[in-house]
């Protein structure tokens, strides 16, 4: 939250105002699993049991892909994308969060597929019909896919101008992408596609009844308008990270949809109908990939190879050190993961190459474009699309003091700040690789010329890493033919750590299963690290940053749970911690978990110094870069 002039007391009795709106505990999404109670216990003993046990939850995903896959609902949705396309008109992907970063990915995955059919010379149907029909709308614009965004995912008003500002029009369609069910921004978003008359999709995790007794979640239930596509696949195997298996089913889902799609407007005549057909039949490949891909991901031979990696890059963050990811195809795969840690685990977010006063990253990403300017618009496969409203603009949507703190926000999330994150190799001269880092290298098969050759750019990566004492690591996602080929390669004998996660050999012209793929993997991969270094208790994230009201929600309800507190109590404490990390907050400097300070506090009665000191002794941290 923005610098602010209320007391903290008097913020603490704002939220609990509208509490009822985000008291969020009963929904599957924010509820225990089960089978990882005692992840932490597991994960500190042995890296390979806690990554078994997160793969393990993963199997609640194939198995609702499996049964929703069954349903009419991918033949459904894609008929409509198809129909919106023939006509002229365009697809839309919102979210927020995980699933904003997922709509992200979903269109630059798609413009991918039309941009390499050219490069390929393919003509036809000619890419350039079809490669801009997709738009993504994510709360914050694509700064968020770096560094959260605070608030903006409170406000519906903000998701219905995002949407309108991109030029919806009726007879586009909308996939509304929520992992809860219930987040303001995407349901702001439905709204105006209704409104505007565009046929909306509104794909969510939770059981119609819980999400019921939201009102915001239960008006698009009721509304006939809204067609509901519920992919609720279970808990998520650390409470309340949507960002693992309900974004992966969603994405898993999605990526049907445009596969069905693409099959169409490759192969098909002109009859709608064909679809329903190709429907039938990706989903049954799917259903076959993805239960193969989920097998592998448990098996010996990347539950071994991915523990030393987890275990490298917990010795790397205790030392005080750094990692830096590479990846070029999988670029925004890798980039979500990483920055995704940072509001889960509360690690240092990415850093701008010209913020000295800010704390190092612990992850970064770096691709190989030879400079930020041009890496960014390779990553997303088109030019960056950042939120430039005025103060006025802000005003009109929001009452005169939540306008004033979201202009706040608003000054740091143009597009001048986001290429301050240096993610081209320009980045390296302000993150050098050092004696202690370790850098990581996640290609799939089309990123082989890059480790071809010594000279080649991620072969030297590694050569580099080698020279100055750091640690590198590759993790190669793809067919086994082509990712046996590592092994003699010189990527392969410079990585100290080497995990290979092959994949069906498959006729998707997506390549989905890489893509589902390596998110399970590097989902597991930086939760397992992050467990290991005490920032989850038992399968609770007790580092996660409250930054929204669902998140102040969910910060509380921990507080309530290990104080043994009423929420009320639990609320003003959780508030006026938030108030004493905030200065450290706002510089990007590194400060404790709120939700332990606050515990602590209550626990045992003492002041917010001590309760910082105590926590973090507690669970042995240490500070990292």
């Amino acid at each position: 939250m923005p610098p602010h002039t209320e007391t903290v007391r008097e913020r603490a009795e704002q939220f609990l105002k509208v509490a009822a709106d985000f008291h969020l505990g009963s929904l599957l999404t924010e509820s225990s699993h089960p089978r990882t109670v005692d992840l932490s216990d597991v994960a500190r003993g042995s890296a390979e049991a806690g990554l078994a046990a997160l793969f393990d939850v993963d199997r609640d995903v194939v198995a609702k892909y499996v049964a929703w896959s069954q349903t009419g609902q991918p033949g459904q949705m894609a008929r409509a994308a198809l129909e919106t396309l023939r006509r002229g008109g365009r697809i839309f992907f919102t979210g927020c969060g995980a699933t904003g970063r997922l709509s992200i990915q979903l269109d630059s995955i798609w413009r991918a597929f039309w941009q390499d059919r050219r490069a390929g010379g393919n003509a036809a149907p000619s890419p350039d019909a079809w490669e801009d029909r997709t738009r993504s709308v994510m709360a914050g614009g694509d700064y968020a896919l770096i560094k959260s965004v605070e608030g903006f995912e409170d406000f519906a008003p903000f998701g219905r101008k995002q949407i309108a500002d991109m030029g919806l029009v009726a007879g586009d369609v909308v996939f509304a992408i929520t992992e809860g069910g219930e987040t303001s921004f995407v349901i702001g978003t439905a709204w105006q596609g209704v409104e505007t008359g565009a046929r909306v999709f509104f794909v969510y995790n939770n059981p119609d009844d819980v999400l019921r007794d939201v009102r915001r979640s239960r008006e698009v239930l009721d509304d006939p308008r809204i067609e509901k596509i519920n992919l609720t696949s279970g808990p998520m195997a650390v409470t309340g990270s949507t960002r693992m298996q309900a974004t992966s089913i969603e994405l898993l889902a999605m990526l049907t949809v445009l596969e069905v799609v693409l099959r169409d407007l490759l192969g098909a005549k002109g009859r709608l109908g064909a679809g329903v057909g190709r429907a039938e039949d990706v989903v049954a490949e799917m259903r076959t990939a993805i239960e193969e891909v989920h097998a592998e991901l448990s098996s010996s031979r990347v539950l071994q190879p991915l523990a030393r990696i987890a275990e490298t890059e917990e010795r790397v963050y205790r030392g005080g050190a750094r990692t830096s990811y590479f990846a070029h195809s999988l670029g925004i795969d890798v980039l979500t993961d990483t920055t995704e840690r940072s509001p889960t685990f509360c690690t240092p977010s990415f850093r701008k190459w010209d913020d000295t006063e800010a704390s190092e990253s612990w992850a970064f990403l770096f691709t190989p474009e030879e400079t930020t300017e041009a890496a960014w618009p390779a990553l997303l496969r088109r030019a960056p699309q950042t939120i430039e409203w005025t103060e006025e603009d802000l005003r009109a949507l929001l009452d005169d003091e939540a306008a004033a703190r979201q202009a706040v926000v608003l000054r740091d999330i143009g597009h001048r700040d986001l290429m301050r994150f240096r993610i081209g190799l320009d980045g390296l001269a302000y993150r050098p690789i050092r004696k202690g880092d370790a850098i990581t290298l996640v290609v799939s098969e089309a990123d082989l010329l890059l480790l071809a050759a010594p000279g080649a750019t991620f072969a030297s990566c590694l050569m580099t890493a080698s020279a100055r004492g750091a640690d590198g690591m590759l993790i190669a996602v793809g067919r086994r033919e082509a990712i046996d080929g590592l092994a003699s390669s010189a990527g392969r004998r410079l990585a100290s750590r080497f995990v290979a996660l092959t994949v069906p050999d498959t006729p998707f012209l997506l390549n989905p299963m890489t893509r589902v793929g390596v998110k399970m993997l590097l989902n597991a991969l930086s939760t397992c690290t992050m467990v290991r270094l005490g920032r989850v208790l038992g399968n609770r994230m007790i580092w996660v940053v409250p930054s929204n009201l669902k998140l102040i929600d969910r910060s509380t309800r921990y507080v309530r749970d290990l104080a043994k507190v009423s929420y009320e109590q639990a609320c003003h404490m959780l508030f006026e911690v938030i108030d004493y990390v905030e200065p450290r907050r706002i510089a990007g400097k590194a400060y404790p978990p709120p939700v332990g300070v606050a515990t602590m506090r209550l626990r045992h009665q003492i002041g917010l110094k001590e309760a910082e000191a105590r926590i973090l002794d507690e669970l042995s941290i240490a500070p990292g870069p």
